[in-house]
C-alpha cells in the first residue's frame, strides 16, 4: 500500500507524516539508522562522515544539560535529509523546509520529553564548533572555513554501523534512566 500526503515509510516499516509528525510515532531507532546513513555535507567530504557522528560530538560538547537536545538536534533530518545550507537558506525553498524542519524537531523533542521546541543556545554553539571543525577536516581546501574555533584534534569519519552504535549508545546514556 503507497501512502501519500506527507508520508514515507521508515527503515523500521512504519509509515510517518513528515508534514503533519505525531511525537507519539517518533522511533529513536529510525532516526539512528536515518542519520548513521546520511552523509553531512550532502555527501561532498573527502570520506564519509554521518549526521549522526556529527550529532554525537555536538552532544559532548554542549552543556551537560543540554546534551540530550544536542544529540537530538538534526533528528528532523532522519525524516527530511540533509539539506546544503544554501538551498535551506534559499527565499523560494527555504521557507517550506525550514517550516518542516521545526514541526518535526518539536515533534522529537516533545517524544523525548524536552520541554523545547528548538535547540538550546549552547547546543547552536557546538553545532557551530562541529561546522568549523568539519570544514577544516573533511572539505576541500576551497570551502570557506568559518571564522572561530575548532576543536583540537582532527576528526575522521566512521562506519555508518558505527555510528549507528555510538548514536544508539549515547542515546542511553542520555535518556536511558528516565
Amino acid at each position: 500500500m503507497v501512502k501519500s500526503d506527507g508520508m514515507i515509510i521508515t527503515a523500521s516499516g512504519h509509515w510517518f507524516n513528515v508534514l503533519d509528525p505525531n511525537p507519539d510515532e517518533v522511533r529513536i531507532e529510525d532516526i539512528a539508522h536515518a542519520l548513521a546513513n546520511q552523509c553531512r555535507f550532502t555527501g561532498h567530504t573527502s570520506q564519509f562522515y554521518s549526521v549522526a557522528q556529527h550529532s554525537v560530538l555536538v552532544s559532548w560538547h554542549c552543556d551537560p544539560e543540554d546534551a540530550l537536545a544536542g544529540l537530538l538536534h538534526d533528528a528532523s533530518e532522519a525524516y527530511l535529509s540533509d539539506i546544503a545550507r544554501p538551498v535551506k537558506k534559499h527565499p523560494d525553498f527555504g521557507p517550506f523546509y525550514l517550516a518542516a524542519e521545526e514541526k518535526l524537531t518539536a515533534a522529537v523533542y516533545k517524544h523525548f520529553g524536552l520541554d523545547i521546541t528548538a535547540p538550546p543556545a549552547s547546543v547552536k554553539l557546538a553545532d557551530d564548533l562541529m561546522l568549523r571543525t568539519e570544514a577544516r577536516d573533511l572539505m576541500p581546501d576551497e570551502f570557506p572555513v568559518y571564522e572561530g574555533d575548532t576543536l583540537p584534534a582532527a576528526i575522521s569519519g566512521i562506519s555508518p554501523q558505527n555510528a549507528y552504535i555510538g548514536f544508539m549508545d549515547r542515546f542511553e546514556q542520555l535518556y536511558g534512566d528516565r
